[in-house]
Order: structure tokens, then C-alpha cells, then sequence
């Protein structure tokens, strides 16, 4: 059965960094982190490419940093200068090994505030 669970959100002050963490369960492989606003859609933030390299969004590049920890199936992403601007919802997204289903996270809230 395939489970993925995000942990790390919270509140933070601008400037300030939090690091999340999606980890996985089953026949899965994370593809990638989402977030998603308050009226708004669901955008991709970073994510890891069939190459094996990485991409993120404009908005967060340089601040945030995606990586993977193979021996404990976990996604983390680090993000660092934070802005209110990045406040939202962030999902972590994977798909099934063998059948391409995606699958997603319940969702961590980051709410940068001062």
C-alpha cells in the first residue's frame, strides 16, 4: 500500500527556514514537492528530473533544496529565506513503480508570518 506522509510545516518568520520531510511507503518513488495557496492552484516547487538532476520553480530557486535519502525512502526539502510570499500548503507527490498512479501526501502547512 502505498503512503506517503509530509512532516516539517509550521510557522515561521520571514527570513527564516524550515525543512520538510515526505516519507514514503510501498512501491513508490517521489517525484517531487507541490504547494498550493489559498485561492490559488497547485504548483510545482521542486522537484527531480528523469535525468536525475533537479528543477524548481523560479520563485524558489536558489532558497529552497530538494533532496532524497534512498535508504530511508524520504524527500526532504529545505527551504531557506523565507518570504510570506511561500505560505501555502506543500504536498509531496509520487508515483507507483509499475502502474504510473500518482499518488499524494496529506499536505504540511507553512505559514510564514511575522
Amino acid at each position: 500500500q502505498v503512503q506517503l506522509v509530509e512532516s516539517g510545516g509550521g510557522l515561521v518568520q520571514p527570513g527564516g527556514s524550515l525543512r520538510l520531510s515526505c516519507a514514503a511507503s510501498g512501491m513508490v518513488y517521489v517525484m517531487g514537492w507541490y504547494r498550493q495557496a489559498p485561492g490559488k492552484e497547485r504548483e510545482l516547487v521542486a522537484g527531480f528530473t528523469s535525468g536525475g538532476g533537479t528543477n524548481y520553480a523560479s520563485s524558489v530557486k536558489g532558497r529552497f533544496t530538494i533532496s532524497r535519502d534512498n535508504a530511508k525512502n524520504t524527500v526532504y526539502l529545505q527551504m531557506n529565506s523565507l518570504k510570506p510570499e511561500d505560505t501555502a500548503v506543500y504536498y509531496c507527490n509520487g508515483q507507483h513503480l509499475l502502474t504510473r498512479v500518482n499518488y499524494w501526501g496529506q499536505g504540511t502547512q507553512v505559514t510564514v508570518s511575522s
